[in-house]
């Protein structure tokens, strides 16, 4: 049995049993609530790890949900949601949550989902973390501002070092073009986003093979960017 216990908020009882049961299979414990109420009772009396969240909840808006949850409670949020649209995924990413799966989505697509946010949870605890970053073949170095592809060092800008170090500390996450713009360039910057396309675009010129076909710097059309978590 797998240590993470999951919360399920979701009040479609035939998609809370599909959730439950995939978990269940895949060695995940999980509690179960069909309001955002109830999800916040069973918060206060149990450990979850891990919130799968719905955002069209019968008694308050799941990105309201987000809000009061991260006044307070600092685990993973999934949303799982039929709002598709580019800004409901980017608002819930800018409320807090971790990622977001759409409806209709597969067991396969659904735990590769929680696992990331599983890692990014880690990542994001009070434990001490390497000063070596790692995915795949590429590596960021903290302690010696040194990144290295296939073993070879690159050498980049330094807006280019503070936006792959930002991707880097949130690997497997999708950090909006909004939350990227307010760290990189200073929440006075603005919304152009013309400044980041041209900075994610050099970046990738850095680190990717092909860069038309990225295996890294990941873009996600209309929300923001990702850096892929290829262990």
């Amino acid at each position: 049995m797998n240590e993470r216990q999951i919360l399920i908020v979701e009040d479609d009882p035939q998609i809370r049993n599909f959730i439950q049961y995939t978990l269940k299979r895949e060695g995940y414990s999980s509690l179960t609530a069909g309001t955002a109420q109830g999800a916040m009772s069973i918060l206060v009396r149990e450990r979850v790890d891990v919130v799968l969240l719905d955002l069209g909840l019968p008694d308050y808006d799941g990105l309201e949900v987000i809000h009061k949850l991260r006044q307070w409670w600092d685990g993973g949020i999934l949303v799982v949601s039929a709002r598709d649209q580019d800004r409901e995924k980017a608002a819930a990413l800018d409320a807090g949550a971790d990622d977001y799966l759409t409806k209709p989505f597969s067991a396969t697509e659904l735990m590769a989902r929680l696992r990331v946010t599983i890692r990014h949870l880690g990542r994001s605890s009070g434990t001490p973390q390497s000063c070596v970053l790692r995915t795949g073949q590429l590596t960021m170095d903290l302690d010696k501002r040194l990144v290295t592809l296939e073993g070879q060092p690159i050498h980049l800008t330094p807006m280019e070092y503070n936006l792959l170090q930002l991707l880097f500390r949130n690997l497997g996450k999708v950090l909006t073009t909004k939350t990227i713009l307010n760290e990189i360039y200073g929440v006075g910057y603005g919304t152009d986003t013309q400044a980041l396309r041209t900075l994610t675009a050099a970046l990738r010129r850095r680190i990717e093979k092909t860069p038309a076909v990225p295996q890294y710097l990941i873009t996600e059309i209309g929300v923001g960017y990702r850096l892929a978590d290829l262990g």
